[in-house]
């Protein structure tokens, strides 16, 4: 599949996990469904609630515009939620194509 629009602009990633995978307790993973959360989007998470940047000087660290800054942390918060609250389970991925946001 073509991508459409503009390339990503490279971001400045500070950290990396060391865990990359969070499983809920009890239940077998091969039957779960998966959320996959992006290096940039675990950054954007740490940088803003973890560190408790705002969002202009987070965004100034990962060398992107405060806009897109918002757009990855709202979508890192909704996957996060979405792991916690449906019992999935939560990887960590680098990925640079848009399969990052399919759920399994």
């Amino acid at each position: 599949m073509r991508r459409r629009g503009r390339r990503n602009r490279a971001r400045n990633i500070e950290f990396e996990p060391e865990t990359l995978c969070f499983k809920p307790c009890g239940r077998r993973g091969c039957l779960l469904d998966r959320v996959v959360l992006r290096y940039d989007e675990i950054e954007s998470l740490r940088l803003a609630d973890y560190e408790g940047l705002y969002q202009e000087e987070a965004a100034q660290r990962m060398n992107i515009s405060r806009s897109t800054f918002s757009r990855i942390v709202t979508e890192a918060r909704k996957k996060v939620t979405d792991a916690i609250l449906n019992g999935k389970i939560l990887m960590i991925k680098e990925v640079d194509d848009d399969s990052s946001s399919s759920n399994k």
